[in-house]
């Protein structure tokens, strides 16, 4: 694939590529739209072939119909490993975040790997604890970086020629507002981002509330991120 040509015509996986417009609207961490987008990749034993698709809710969410797919259209033999990769508009709720657990349980030979834009639901306390059952049984499940944001444009999106190189250039803040609080989820500590919505102007407002026990466990590295500490002066 060249940017001259674009997502071309003879690449294997264009009809399974979303709309660039497509893309920014679901994954934009600014943005509460309420559906949820899947892209996810899928690597089986040694190969380095990737077989990539997407999917978006139904009367299911994206991670159920996933698992139901995966499991109906495959006989997963235990002896070649699996490794997956989802990138996620929203994260998962408490109750995927269980079905996920026990797809695992019964495919051992199954590694997923999530990245997500956004946190769903983040204060209500089963989906905190369902993102940290997650983490804890040996997922790893991260906010989605510049990088990640690189890859699924390269990759999942049918850009136009001369747009290879582009990708939705959303704010980092934003970015590290939700590995904040993905931080907050994986401490224990209680909810410091806080999300509301003025509907009759249709302004998302995010808003920081930190304690003092978001000061004592947080990396500094994402303090300093998100603005709630300064970086330490230096004089000459």
């Amino acid at each position: 694939m060249t940017s001259e040509k674009g997502s071309s015509t003879q690449d294997a996986t264009l009809r399974r590529r979303i709309k660039p417009w497509e893309f920014e609207i679901f994954f934009d961490p600014r943005q509460l739209r309420k559906e949820t987008c899947l892209l996810y990749e899928i690597k089986w034993g040694t190969s380095h072939k990737v077989w990539r698709n997407l999917g978006q809710n139904t009367t299911k969410h994206v991670e159920v119909n996933f698992i139901e797919k995966f499991t109906s259209e495959r006989k997963l033999c235990p002896s070649i490993s699996c490794s997956i990769t989802w990138f996620l508009s929203w994260s998962p709720c408490w109750e995927c975040s269980k079905a996920i657990r026990e797809f695992l349980r019964q495919h051992p030979n199954v590694t997923l790997v999530i990245y997500v834009a956004r946190l769903f639901q983040h204060m209500d306390q089963r989906n905190r604890q369902g993102l940290k059952d997650l983490i804890l049984s040996g997922i790893t499940v991260q906010i989605m970086r510049v990088s990640e944001y690189h890859h699924c444009w390269r990759n999942f999106v049918s850009y136009s020629p001369g747009e290879e190189t582009y990708w939705p250039r959303y704010p980092p803040l934003w970015m590290m507002m939700y590995a904040l609080e993905l931080h907050c989820i994986i401490l224990s500590l209680p909810p410091c981002l806080k999300i509301s919505r003025r509907c009759q102007h249709q302004l998302t407002l995010f808003s920081l509330t930190p304690q003092k026990c978001h000061y004592q466990m947080i990396p500094p590295y994402i303090l300093l991120a998100t603005g709630l500490i300064e970086p330490p002066m230096t004089w000459r």
